[in-house]
């Protein structure tokens, strides 16, 4: 085991429980299709049966989400936000952490800011450099503080310093040194903790323009508006018409993985880029800087801290950023897998569960056990549905020597038909991704949307190599105790 970082190492039962479920599973199959071949196709079916519904269920909320997408995106938010009273007196914190992105890449992020329809002056931007890409911002700083500085209420850089004590590298310990200078800009110019949102983006996120003009809208008409998170649809389509094939498929299957979530709240949790109120990172003491998967744990931290009084809003808006990328097509795929192991990584957030749950008796019982076992049979489905259906499925048929009953005789034509009504989600994916594409560029011919469909043949190996075994790996690091640092997904210059 290595040297335990952070909050690792405390509870190594739950550390190792979700891995030991995934390997315990796969031996199960296995030593079945040797030793009890009939069992284990019956647990094949099963198990088919459980993901074809699973399938059909996620495609309706898919279908669901994408309508009021649409609806949403075509609304005039700041015209419907301006029809509240005291609107004008909310103010944005948009946060952007940057290690050693290029100038472009952070000018678009501005840019975007800039654009968005709703007022400037309302604007704090803070630029959260680390120390180690100091050098290179130093650059190309002078510019970005000519052309945005007097753009917006408060524009500055901050340079989180390499090393703190109790901190992880990454990008959790930078938003928490963004959000302590942000609390001396607030007190500074005497804004009320009530009316501050918070949006915690990605560098490379370029905004819907009504984004801030929906979030406010929000913000000022839901319940208890402090303690919700709100997020939006995240599209990996700045770079998508550029990257290659599986880097696509995974990031669309990520993009209708989170609309469907989004229809369906009561399971979700914050991903990538998202807003929150500044009362509640006041409250729960803003992002804890010594893990990994920071994007997931500030919505925890904030379900512990209220005793489950705490949601996602869903904004049904999206925000662009870029997809993974590389100077190669092997760089472009070893960035793909670290990138999906490093949300898998998100099975930290098990024993950080235990620990709370046990902290908070006034949390109600059926909370804590929906949070656990949705979290739980997330990551295990994550690991062992594509393994389980593509390829271990097919061992106990090789196996069989004779046929005991008229339904494993059966058995290859019922599994067929399951895998045919699963395929109905392939398409209906391949021809919701063609919607979502943004406009062809000039240099990509025709041919090029061909490609964006054919692409999807290639689901069933990019669900196994880039989704089964980067989270099988997360897992079995964890159990092992070989805990992961964090790791930054290149951004390319556009």
């Amino acid at each position: 085991m290595t040297e335990p970082v952070g909050q690792y190492g405390k509870y190594r039962f739950w550390e190792i429980l979700p891995g030991s479920l995934v390997w315990g599973t796969f031996a199960l199959a296995v030593g079945l299709s040797f030793f009890a071949p009939a069992w284990a196709i019956i647990f094949i079916i099963l198990f088919d049966l459980y993901w074809t519904m699973r399938v059909l269920y996620f495609l309706i909320f898919v279908l669901v989400a994408y309508r009021q997408f649409k609806i949403t995106s075509a609304e005039d938010w700041y015209t419907k936000v301006q029809e509240i009273d005291g609107w004008d007196g909310l103010y944005h914190v948009v946060m952007l952490p940057t290690v050693k992105e290029g100038y472009t890449i952070l000018r678009d992020a501005l840019q975007s800011i800039d654009d968005a329809t709703y007022r400037n002056d309302r604007f704090i931007v803070v630029i959260g450099v680390e120390e180690i890409g100091l050098t290179q911002f130093r650059g190309f700083a002078q510019k970005l503080h000519d052309e945005f500085g007097d753009r917006f209420a408060h524009f500055e850089t901050t340079v989180h310093p390499r090393g703190l004590p109790g901190e992880m590298v990454g990008k959790g310990s930078n938003m928490k040194w963004i959000e302590e200078r942000t609390a001396e800009i607030l007190e500074e110019k005497g804004i009320e903790d009530e009316k501050v949102m918070v949006t915690a983006f990605d560098v490379d996120t370029v905004a819907h323009t009504q984004y801030y003009a929906r979030l406010s809208y929000l913000f000022l008409t839901v319940d208890k508006p402090t303690q919700a998170s709100y997020q939006p649809v995240v599209l990996y389509s700045n770079n998508v018409w550029t990257v290659k094939a599986p880097v696509r498929i995974s990031m669309f299957g990520t993009t209708f993985w989170l609309m469907s979530e989004l229809v369906r709240a009561d399971r979700m949790w914050t991903f990538s880029s998202h807003s929150m109120s500044w009362k509640m990172l006041k409250d729960v003491g803003y992002h804890e800087p010594d893990l990994v998967s920071e994007d997931s744990r500030i919505f925890m931290q904030g379900v512990i801290h209220y005793d489950g009084d705490y949601r996602v809003e869903p904004m049904l808006l999206p925000v662009y950023m870029d997809a993974v990328d590389g100077d190669t097509w092997w760089d472009s795929m070893k960035a793909l897998y670290k990138q999906q192991r490093r949300w898998a990584w998100g099975v930290e957030h098990v024993p950080y569960m235990w620990e709370k749950f046990r902290e908070r008796p006034n949390m109600p019982l059926m909370k804590k056990l929906r949070f656990f076992f949705n979290h739980m049979e997330g990551m295990y489905t994550w690991s062992t549905a594509p393994l389980l259906i593509f390829v271990l499925g097919y061992v106990p048929f090789w196996t069989l020597s004779e046929v005991p009953s008229a339904l494993i005789a059966n058995a290859p034509f019922t599994l067929e038909w399951m895998m045919r009504i699963a395929t109905i989600g392939v398409f209906l994916s391949a021809w919701l991704s063609l919607w979502l594409l943004p406009k062809r560029p000039s240099k990509k011919g025709l041919g090029n949307w061909a490609v964006m469909i054919l692409q999807w043949a290639l689901l069933p190996v990019t669900f196994i190599v880039f989704g089964a075994f980067p989270a099988i790996d997360a897992q079995t690091r964890m159990m092992f105790g070989k805990y992961l640092g964090f790791n930054v997904t290149k951004k390319k210059e556009r």
